[in-house]
């Protein structure tokens, strides 16, 4: 359901637009061929106008520059101005941010040939973490050593940003937008929040599974401390033996995980039994539009209660002015879900929780009415693109939600034949992810360069220019598409939503940091990064201690996470430029 919700976001136009103004903000040069310069030109090539994005030049005036800068590929543009590499930078990241959603694209569309059990556990995990596993490998990969030295912190920041950034900001933002009313026993209420922002009346709650993603997330941090050994010890001997049992480390944990998301896949499972709700909830809607009540929703989008009540008293067989399990039940069976294996007293007990607020185990009218408000809501937000409120708008739903089961039902025991045009789609899904892994690899050196250039511009530590900047570039997607889904403010989606960052944070620290490891082993680094180890494993034993022994999470807890952030950046910097650490 998460990756349908992220194929059907559009790219937000204001970004492009930023770029172009600050593309205006950089200074150029006149390119010639050697040609007197022109009044005109001349002021193009004036000191104040110095070249910020130039092309190679055997002029003697680009010769006799007193700051040179080195194009990537001998021909893609760049600068020594900060407005220029700037634009670089939010230019190459935003390429890097296109790589990864036509990654997330091609992996969806296997899902419907391959089934989640393989493609869901272990392609899916990995092509996640391509990107920054890219940008990682290539922060120390080129150059001499004394360069990759300079520019593998660019790798380490992204590393440690991207973890501290999931497990932070991420985390603390899908509590406050989840946030729901929170009983005595620290439970809180699907889709009832009148509690506002009370920091221990309000909060979210996930099941314990969720926990379970936790806890691998906290072990996923041993590769750390086994290369970071010999520095705890004080000692220099040993160091490049730690550092390649950290890298066995790193790649075992990763098959290990992959193996186990084959194997266990209860992630998958709780999405197939969300998406098999959704389409439960659909087939009601669609049935009260075939049944001639009227339209659910009025010209301007808002919920029309005369038909929802006329529904109501339609399933109200005794009239009773309330609604029994067996009449809901009724209701299910009598709807035609295309054939959907599902228990129908499974689907009952979870609309009965949707609706019935009071928990006297019957739904009221009002009740009612104020759950197929929820639901019409819901339903705007995933088909808000179907234009005016009409039928079509609820067929469109169901259509959408028959689709999303489609892609989470395990097709590993089916034929191949048995999707429509299966080569078309395996062809479609094999030209997602050669766009995405090319668009990855041609975009992340530049991109590192970029990024070490605005360093030396501004004189800021590359580390805090990759820590901060690259983790948004990178992320981003995930980012926007695990809100929208703690948006809906139920228990289910949270869980889903707070275990996919766990395993986001589980592939950094396992297939990134092994690929980081081998930079630093067979190009003969010197591991340097106390410090930013420090902080890595100072969040994830925080968040993974936090996390793994409790499943409800007031939202004070949110405002642990957001602290963490800051404190982060401090500890890095006092232990490197006051104590000099690295």
């Amino acid at each position: 359901v998460a990756m349908a919700i992220r194929r059907q976001r559009r790219a937000f136009p204001l970004v492009p637009f930023l770029v172009s103004l600050l593309a205006v903000a950089a200074y150029g040069r006149l390119i010639s061929d050697g040609m007197p310069a022109t009044p005109s030109s001349s002021v193009l090539a004036s000191p104040l106008s110095s070249a910020a994005i130039r092309l190679n030049s055997s002029s003697p005036a680009t010769a006799a520059a007193p700051e040179e800068c080195e194009q990537t590929y001998g021909f893609l543009p760049c600068t020594t101005t900060v407005f220029g590499n700037m634009f670089l930078v939010l230019t190459y990241g935003f390429l890097m941010f296109k790589a990864a959603t036509f990654l997330s694209a091609g992996s969806e569309l296997l899902l419907e040939i391959m089934g989640p059990g393989l493609v869901g556990g272990l392609l899916l995990p990995i092509l996640g973490a391509l990107p920054d596993a890219l940008l990682v490998l290539v922060s120390g990969l080129s150059g001499t050593k004394e360069t990759a030295q300079s520019q593998v912190l660019i790798g380490m920041g992204l590393l440690a940003g991207s973890t501290v950034f999931l497990l932070t900001l991420l985390w603390g933002t899908c509590v406050v937008v989840g946030k729901c009313d929170v009983t005595e026993n620290g439970v809180a209420i699907d889709s009832t929040d009148t509690k506002g922002f009370s920091l221990t009346g309000s909060g979210i709650t996930t099941d314990v599974q969720t926990s379970y993603a936790a806890r691998i997330m906290a072990i996923s941090v041993v590769p750390f401390v086994i290369a970071q050994f010999p520095k705890m010890l004080k000692t220099h001997h040993g160091e490049r033996l730690a550092i390649l049992l950290a890298l066995i480390a790193s790649f075992s944990l990763v098959l290990a995980y992959c193996l186990y998301q084959v194997f266990q896949p209860w992630v998958q499972k709780r999405k197939l039994a969300y998406a098999k709700h959704k389409h439960v909830i659909s087939g009601i809607l669609q049935h009260a539009q075939k049944q001639a009540l009227g339209r659910l929703l009025n010209d301007d989008g808002s919920p029309n209660e005369n038909v929802i009540r006329k529904l109501f008293h339609k399933i109200d067989n005794d009239d009773s002015r309330n609604l029994s399990r067996a009449e809901l039940h009724a209701l299910i069976i009598g709807i035609n879900f295309e054939e959907i294996d599902f228990d129908k007293n499974d689907a009952v007990d979870k609309i009965m929780d949707d609706f019935d607020t009071s928990g006297n185990d019957t739904v009221e009218e009002d009740e009612f009415v104020a759950g197929m408000k929820i639901w019409l809501h819901e339903a705007k937000q995933k088909v808000e693109a179907s234009g005016a409120y009409s039928n079509k708008f609820v067929n469109d739903y169901h259509a959408r939600t028959r689709e999303d089961h489609d892609q989470l039902v395990d097709r590993s025991d089916e034929a191949v034949e048995s999707v429509e045009n299966p080569g078309w789609c395996i062809a479609k899904a094999v030209g997602y992810l050669l766009l995405g892994a090319t668009i990855c690899a041609a975009f992340a050196d530049p991109l590192v360069d970029a990024v070490h250039n605005f360093s030396n511009a501004t004189h800021i530590p590359s580390f805090f220019v990759s820590f901060i900047g690259l983790p948004l570039a990178t992320n981003s997607s995930e980012a926007v598409s695990a809100i929208i889904f703690a948006s809906r403010k139920k228990q289910r989606t949270c869980s889903l939503t707070f275990s996919e960052v766990y395993g986001g944070v589980t592939m950094n620290n396992t297939l990134c940091l092994g690929v980081f490891l081998a930079l630093i082993y067979f190009r003969e680094l010197t591991w340097d990064f106390s410090s930013e180890v420090l902080v890595i494993l100072l969040v994830c034993v925080i968040m993974g201690l936090f996390t793994s022994f409790r499943t409800s999470f007031p939202l004070w807890t949110c405002l642990v996470a957001y602290l963490l952030y800051p404190l982060t950046l401090a500890v890095v910097y006092v232990l490197d430029f006051v104590f000099g650490w690295s």
